[in-house]
């Protein structure tokens, strides 16, 4: 009876993953149908096209179309932003963690909180006030206001996380020992706290990365030259156009989705450790 029972629960478990994966994969699939589908075969409704072809995607690869003139310059825009804003949310974010749970000042648990408290307010109430912000600091058309803008929202979340991990998985024990043999705080940040923060930091760096690279709403109210562009505004442009190329914008996706991608897979062990590491205290 018990062996029917786990039968029965494995069978619905494996059910129920194969249909979240196919709800998951199907949006994808059809990027991918479209994206080879000729252009009188756009609207053909069938499940694989008659004649598949990669032209669309030659297109972008070369830059054949004046919808993806710039598709080098976007995408190296887009890898610029999103890598500086990662790097910037883990250097604020490892500096907050490291002095509360390890210095323990007496605002530590107020600093958490309130860092949360920010997402109370949803990032398109705010991006109005930020474009007066940036306007007065004369950052209007530069990258650097889309990337302040991404540090600012990534860096709260990414502070609870790695403050979190600190507190649950790295024993004091070790601050007081190299305390004891004449490490400074600087030296313990960088020669201790750091080396065992890897797992959550990977996490909170794709984290950030992603925030940035995937950002529309930021990216199009800061950035107006085509040439400071990231690849997302430019897809949106896509919609502006008289007759709307969905194959070489499906193709333009997929090619956009490949670095997130391939960046998982480069760190999914470090992923997997860190997402559920300091869940639990040793």
């Amino acid at each position: 009876m018990k062996t029917r029972r786990s039968a029965l629960s494995t069978t619905a478990l494996v059910a129920v993953g194969v249909l979240l994966a196919v709800w998951t994969l199907l949006p994808v699939y059809h990027m991918l149908v479209v994206s080879l589908s000729p252009s009188d075969e756009l609207f053909a409704g069938r499940l694989w096209p008659e004649d598949p072809t990669l032209t669309a995607f030659s297109t972008v690869l070369t830059e054949g179309d004046f919808t993806v003139e710039r598709f080098w310059l976007q995408l190296w825009n887009s890898l610029f932003v999103a890598v500086v804003s990662a790097v910037g949310v883990l250097a604020i974010a490892t500096l907050a963690a490291f002095a509360v749970a390890r210095l323990r000042p007496r605002w530590a648990g107020l600093l958490t909180t309130s860092a949360l408290a920010t997402y109370v307010i949803p990032l398109s109430f705010l991006a109005i006030p930020l474009y007066k912000a940036m306007a007065n600091y004369n950052l209007l058309g530069s990258q650097w206001a889309l990337i302040l803008a991404t540090i600012t929202f990534g860096s709260p979340y990414a502070l609870w996380v790695l403050s979190q991990y600190a507190r649950a998985s790295i024993p004091s024990e070790l601050d007081e020992a190299a305390t004891i043999d004449g490490a400074g705080a600087w030296r313990i940040y960088f020669q201790i706290f750091l080396p065992l923060m890897r797992p959550p930091m990977v996490v909170v760096g794709i984290y950030a990365f992603l925030l940035a690279w995937n950002e529309y709403l930021m990216a199009f109210l800061f950035l107006s030259e085509e040439d400071s562009m990231t690849l997302p505004v430019t897809l949106g442009n896509f919609l502006n156009s008289d007759q709307i190329q969905w194959n070489v914008m499906m193709a333009t996706a997929l090619f956009y989705a490949l670095p997130p991608v391939l960046i998982y897979y480069a760190f999914q062990r470090n992923v997997s450790s860190g997402s559920t590491a300091g869940g639990v205290k040793n």
